[in-house]
Formats: C-alpha cells, structure tokens, sequence
C-alpha cells in the first residue's frame, strides 16, 4: 500500500463533519469542569478498570493487565477523556492523535458494543470518585460528551475494519499463522517469520506498523494481546515479528507473560492468529530528504522495516542509521545493519554502546560510549535537513525529541513511535 493510498484511507473530514455536537448548557458544564476531572484523572480511570472489569471480567482478555499494574493504561486513558473533551467543539485539531488511538482500538478488535460498557463505568467512576461534586446535571453533560467522542471513534473504527478487511490480502478480525522461522537476533531479542495458514495472500502494510497477536497460554486465565512492530519490509509472502523477553524489573513489574512464553514455548510450525497490520507510525515514501532513523532497544524493530524498505526501494536516498544498546550482546541485527551499510554508500550506520564489553572495547564496534546527546549528532551528520525517525523506550525517546528540538529540526520532520498517552512527548512527566 503506497502513502497516498494511506492518506486517503486515514482523510477524515467526513468524520468530523458527521459527528454529532453538544447541547450548548453542556459544552459550558464540561469547559466548566474540566479541570476538575483532568485533577483526578488518573484516580478516575484506575476506579474505572476496577470497576469495568468487575462488572464484565471478559474484557480482561482484551486489555494489557501489565499496563494496569504499571498504571501506564490508566494514565493513558485519563490523557484521552481529557483531550477529547477539551477538544469536543473541533475535533478535527486532534485528529492525527484520535486516529492513533483508532488503530490500537482497530487491531484489538474494539467493538461498537464496547463503548456503551465503557461509558456507563467511566461515569460511574466519575460519580464514584467526585461523590457530591459529581452533581446529576454534570454526569448528564458528561454523559452526553461520552457520547458524542464515542461516536467519532466508532465512526472512525468502522472505515478503519473496512478497509482492513478488502483491501487486497486484507481480513476481518484474527487470521492463523504459523511460525515458519524462530531466530535468535540477540541475548534478549528473537524474530518470529510468520506466514498465512490458508496460504493465500497477505495485506502490504507500510514499514513502522504493527500486528496484534492472540496467545492462549497454559495456566493463564484469560487471553492475552500484544502488538509487536513489524521489523522487515512489505511485499514479502511473510510477516516478521522480533520480540524482546521482557525479564522482571524489580517487585513490582514482573516478567513479561507472552514475550517469555513467545521466547521459551513457541516454537517453529506452531500456530498464532493475528490482526491486519494497523498503525498511523510510518515512513513516508513520498519524499527524498535524507532518512535518519534513530533507536534504542527493542526500538529498533519498526527502524529495520523501515531500514529495508529504503535500501530496497530507493538507491540514492541518504540514510543515517544510529542504535544505542548497552553493548553488542543486547545490540539485534548488528551484522545486517553492517552488510547494508558495506554494500551501499548512501547507508551510513552509528553505534551507541551504554556499557560497552570488554571484547567491545577491545574490537572498537561502536561509535560511542554512554549515551545519545545532541552534540554527538551534531558532529556525526552532515545536515539537519533531514526526515528523523525514532523509537524506544520513553526516557530515550524523550532525550531524541529534545535534541531534535534544540537543533531546530521542524517538528513535520520529527516523528516517533510513542505507545501511550493523549498528549507529545515533551508534555509527559
């Protein structure tokens, strides 16, 4: 699928000139309480899950319960109420961040039927949470601003399932594929080749989307979801997926069920159904400027599709590779960024090593030692006129952002793969 079909696919005036407006008395009760819902946001949604998922345990199998304990999800959801409704007179200045939340809804499979179950809990959260202050006039203008967001998002969803079910190789809901090839790619990261059960053709997608895979696990109650970056080019008869076992961090964020059950029980010729690939991160095809690709981690993932796809489309296009690891032990793909950039002179490639290894040092395979710095980039590209891309985890991206920024980058040339909240990175705490 080329970036103008994407564009016309993700073009949603039709949207915002359909949706249904608010009662006058209460769009003024919602600007009038607004901040008080953005105070107690995150101790709203928290009650909300509880709640919701008390009420209708079966919508466990759809939501990341590691994201509950970290309290990343709530977060997340109370960023969304507040920026929708702060936003409910023109949706249309919000809409790249709603269709992002879009696609996420789309490849988990969010239903229509799922909005009503969330809106009576999350009112009832908010009655619950405010008590006296959550007067009947003001739940009833909630209530209806609820609604009217909901009404986008199905609106929205729909022409999303739509055009993930007929374009050519697309399908509704969940598809079965096996495990044609399991590789190791580092200490913590292993790429899964996965190719269609029925044999027949398989959706395009455009390098930086994602999948959704449904693992039933022995021992677990309920099923579990996860969307895994697509990590190769598009136009192959496969998908590749390169997971990272997440370990325990401390007591309270403990090993990751289905990247550890991926690593250690899945194995080559077993079967994992999955959704259309989905997505608004994505490299744009259209455009000649230098390509600087910038990841940290298991960030790298949507970097090599979009890596491979340049080197294999466009012979003249100046690319920057830069990967910060903490040393080549953790450090995927290392060998294939290396050929790449030895077989093609406009592929250049940088290495940051955190804690570099002694053979590290002794071998010099990196570029630099600690850590990505404004400076450092500064010395190693010849020009900021670039489009940068970049992905990893949160501190990490938030030190690229704010380099780019200092460096005068405009920010239609900065784009990130940022899983979470409603709002920019540099607004997040």
């Amino acid at each position: 699928m080329s970036n103008t079909q994407i564009k016309e696919k993700n073009s949603w005036q039709e949207v915002v000139k359909t949706v249904k407006t608010l009662d006058p008395n209460k769009l003024e009760i919602i600007k009038a309480t607004l901040p008080i819902v953005k105070d107690h946001g995150e101790q709203i949604t928290k009650h909300f899950y509880k709640r919701m998922f008390k009420q209708h345990p079966e919508l466990l199998n759809i939501f990341n319960q590691t994201h509950q304990i970290t309290g990343h999800q709530p977060k997340a959801l109370a960023d969304a109420v507040y920026g929708a409704a702060a936003n409910i007179e023109d949706f249309s200045q919000i809409m790249p961040v709603l269709e992002r939340i879009g696609e996420k809804h789309r490849s988990l499979q969010i239903k229509p039927e799922h909005y009503p179950i969330v809106g009576e809990n999350l009112l009832g959260a908010i009655k619950e949470v405010l008590g006296d202050a959550a007067t009947p006039e003001i739940i009833d203008a909630w209530a209806d601003a609820y609604g009217v967001i909901a009404d986008v998002f199905i609106r929205m969803e729909n022409k999303m399932y739509k055009t993930a079910e007929t374009m050519p190789g697309g399908w509704a809901g969940y598809r079965n594929f096996v495990v044609e090839k399991k590789v190791k790619e580092s200490d913590v990261i292993t790429s899964f080749y996965l190719k269609p059960q029925d044999g027949k053709e398989i959706a395009s997608y455009i390098p930086g989307q994602y999948i959704t895979v449904k693992l039933e696990i022995p021992g677990e109650q309920y099923t579990h979801l996860r969307q895994y970056s697509l990590s190769d080019r598009p136009g192959q008869n496969y998908y590749r997926i390169s997971v990272k076992r997440e370990d325990p961090k401390g007591d309270n964020i403990p090993a990751g069920i289905v990247s550890t059950y991926l690593h250690t029980h899945v194995k080559e010729g077993d079967t994992i159904p999955i959704t259309a690939p989905a997505g608004d991160f994505y490299l744009d095809l259209d455009t000649n400027l230098p390509l600087v690709l910038i990841s940290g981690g298991v960030g790298l993932t949507p970097m090599m599709a979009m890596l491979n796809t340049t080197v294999n489309e466009s012979s003249n296009r100046e690319i920057y590779y830069i990967h910060a690891a903490i040393n080549s032990q953790l450090h995927a793909f290392r060998a294939h960024v290396n050929d790449l950039a030895a077989g093609h002179k406009n592929v250049h490639s940088f290495v940051i090593y955190e804690k570099p290894s002694e053979d590290d040092k002794e071998m010099k395979n990196y570029d630099k030692e600690g850590f990505f710095s404004l400076e450092w980039l500064q010395q190693s590209l010849p020009t900021k006129d670039a489009d940068f891309y970049f992905c990893g985890p949160e501190p990490f991206m938030k030190v690229v952002n704010k380099a780019l920024k200092q460096w005068g980058v405009p920010e239609e040339r900065i784009h990130y793969e940022f899983f979470g909240s409603f709002g920019k990175l540099e607004e997040i705490e």
